[in-house]
């Protein structure tokens, strides 16, 4: 039978055992800033060392990002506005960088609270059973599949959008990657596609499981349309890292996506039409359906790494608000030039019914025609998902004219 290209293909000898379960981990590592190669990995694990041993040497390679650009007249930093009662996040979180130090310091705390038993405790489950039931325990229906690559794929999403604060997301990781130590433990069962994809229905329930060990073999979501890939392992490009980082392959699930009565929107509701350069005006906007208390800094490493969580159906995120000068009206601008202004706003608040937040723009430095908008953020800052495709996304975007 000809194999699935949407299958991965079958590990190679020395991505097994205890250089399996380091490499998962150091997969999840990433969350935490920094790239750590399989080469890295793999050459430092020796059987004379403790996968935790492991774990934690791997953490020394890790390095702070170099910083971004940031937005030419927004207050730098995270400040309180509204009485104190609105957190504004600068840029995205994008100035508040982590530093070497801090990284590996979290990663080590990570690595401590999180690899150790539960790590080597599979590594021993998954020894001394024979073929069969690795297909159909470890492989097929209890890790790779319904149990850890199916459904905790899931409550890795969940869990890491559940705590507040930047430590939510490693807690989550720790369980996708120390639970499916199998073929798609961590990269379709944990963070790629196994939540829905293909650790739970296709590549760690029944196809990759159903190779080593018996199974059915089901067809992937798409199957038929031509659908190019839907995983990493496809890529030739590196891994994301969590930092804003271009020409890389984003693992992390879509995560959870509401009824189309619950799915956010967004309205700027008053604004200026025009206003004196470097004078201060007020954007009022409006959100439905977005419980605004996630916010993971981009600068922490908390880029495009977190799964989409839904609390009580609704969206849980932030919403964000920029102004960039259009030099021409008649065609699309360039994307790359950073704005005069970007805050992103997380106030604990938001629910099902519509309410509105004021932001404060401090002024815009030269004459011209602005483009100020506003769009809602899940925990990882994407546009959140909308149940149905002819949907409109939670946005919306005005001229502000500068003179």
């Amino acid at each position: 039978m000809r194999r699935s290209k949407y299958r991965r293909a079958n590990s190679p000898a020395w991505f097994s055992g205890r250089r399996r379960i380091v490499v998962v981990a150091a997969a999840a590592l990433a969350a935490f800033g920094g790239v750590v190669t399989v080469t890295q990995i793999s050459n430092a694990a020796t059987e004379g060392d403790t996968v935790t041993d492991q774990a934690l040497a791997a953490c020394g390679n890790l390095q702070a990002p170099a910083r971004s650009r940031l937005s030419t007249q927004t207050r730098k930093g995270t400040y309180t506005t509204n009485n104190g009662q609105v957190t504004q996040h600068a840029d995205d979180g994008a100035g508040d960088v982590a530093t070497t130090a801090q990284l590996q310091a979290r990663c080590r705390e990570w690595v401590t609270n999180n690899v150790s038993s539960t790590t080597d405790a599979n590594t021993l489950a998954r020894r001394g059973r024979g073929n069969g039931n690795n297909g159909n325990n470890n492989n097929g229906n209890n890790n790779g599949g319904n149990n850890n690559g199916g459904n905790q794929g899931n409550n890795g999403g969940n869990n890491n959008g559940g705590n507040a604060g930047a430590s939510a997301s490693p807690a989550a990781t720790a369980t996708q990657a120390t639970t499916a130590p199998a073929d798609n433990g961590n990269n379709n069962g944990g963070n790629n596609n196994g939540g829905n994809n293909n650790g739970g229905n296709n590549n760690g329930g029944n196809n990759n499981g159903g190779n080593n060990g018996g199974g059915a073999v089901t067809p992937p979501p798409g199957a038929g349309l031509g659908v190019l890939t839907n995983s990493c392992d496809t890529s030739d490009l590196e891994a994301h890292d969590g930092f804003q980082k271009g020409n890389r392959c984003v693992s992390t699930e879509f995560g959870e996506v509401g009824a189309a009565a619950n799915n956010p929107t967004l309205l700027i509701t008053n604004a200026p039409r025009q206003v004196n350069r470097n004078t201060p005006f007020t954007i009022q906007v409006s959100t439905r359906n977005l419980i605004r208390d996630r916010f993971l800094a981009a600068g922490q490493g908390g880029y495009y790494v977190e799964s989409s969580v839904l609390q009580g159906g609704l969206v849980r995120g932030h919403f964000h608000t920029a102004c960039r000068i259009l030099d021409n009206r008649n065609a699309a601008p360039a994307p790359e030039p950073v704005p005069a202004f970007f805050v992103a706003t997380e106030d604990s608040r938001g629910g099902a019914q519509p309410d509105t937040v004021a932001i404060q723009v401090p002024g815009l430095p030269q004459a011209g025609e602005f483009q100020c908008s506003s769009w809602a953020g899940d925990g990882s800052h994407r546009i959140p998902m909308m149940e149905r495709a002819n949907q409109t996304p939670a946005f919306d975007s005005i001229r502000v004219r500068v003179r």
